[in-house]
């Protein structure tokens, strides 16, 4: 049978569908030594390569669906390299034989909390499709006088450049004089749209955390950079959301299902320390 090639790009974990269809459509993709063209379908035994390299395609029964969830800290950078040498949140993920990491959505340099990793580009393009409105929680910290209007506004929809935008919920939860903690929440995850909703009612974000994705929280006892794999159930409620089939799979043992807080703060300050270092011999070269 033959499958299309974003498809199978995308299972092999190369990125989302929709990157993988920019990567042909850029030319960059040949199948048996011929360039490849969006809508191409290919069949077992083919040779792909990708800028020249050949990938290693995964077949639909020898991979296995895994998801991670990061406690991105402020700082960080949701890209792959970063040419100013900052901190990125793919630095501490995890190695993989096949496939790559992908970041299901992104979260701006000064926004912190929960992101999700799939080595599925299928699940990653669905999860990230506003037309499946996975609902995103985010408690926030606003700067200015917030009165009911501004609330009423905020439900009710809010004009930005790129069209109108409204939160399902927001509540109060509190805070000091003018500096007061909110909870939202919203179903679509476009530029900054947190803090520009915000800011079109003259209100300033002074703090923003993602603590929810869909029903999957951001695990407590989490540190800053460190991640957890996620077992099997919220694996497939993630795919369940999305109308994918159930993965029958995965490399959690019974006996390690959560891997040790004292091991993961312990590996984040080992690679705190390494970054540092690195940054300081980056100045004093300048």
């Amino acid at each position: 049978m033959s499958e299309k090639l974003q498809k199978v790009l995308a299972r092999s974990g190369l990125g989302s569908r929709r990157e993988m269809e920019a990567v042909i459509d850029a030319g960059r993709v040949s199948v048996d030594g011929s360039i490849a063209t969006l809508g191409d379908r290919i069949e077992e035994g083919v040779e792909v390569r990708v800028d020249g390299r050949i990938i290693d395609i995964q077949k639909v029964e020898d991979t296995i669906c895994r998801v991670l969830a990061y406690h991105k800290s402020e700082g960080e950078i949701c890209s792959r390299n970063d040419p100013e040498g900052r901190e990125t949140v793919f630095d501490r993920l995890p190695r993989l034989q096949h496939g790559r990491w992908i970041a299901v959505g992104r979260l701006d340099i000064n926004t912190s909390g929960l992101l999700l990793f799939t080595t599925d580009g299928e699940l990653a393009n669905r999860l990230m499709h506003p037309s499946f409105e996975v609902e995103r929680e985010y408690a926030v910290r606003v700067f200015g006088d917030v009165d009911d209007e501004v609330i009423r506004n905020l439900r009710t929809g809010v004009e930005l450049e790129d069209g109108r935008a409204a939160f399902t919920t927001v509540k109060r939860q509190g805070g000091e004089g003018i500096n007061q903690w909110y909870s939202v929440t919203l179903s679509e995850g476009r530029n900054r749209e947190v803090r520009r909703m915000w800011e079109s009612q003259g209100m300033q974000v002074s703090r923003l955390i993602r603590v929810r994705y869909g029903l999957i929280p951001l695990p407590k006892g989490l540190p800053r950079s460190g991640w957890q794999e996620m077992p099997l159930d919220q694996v497939n409620y993630l795919r369940k959301l999305v109308q994918l089939n159930k993965e029958e799979n995965t490399i959690i043992k019974v006996e390690d299902r959560v891997r040790s807080t004292q091991r993961i703060r312990k590996s984040v300050r080992k690679h705190r320390s390494r970054t540092q270092s690195q940054a300081a011999k980056r100045r004093r070269l300048k």
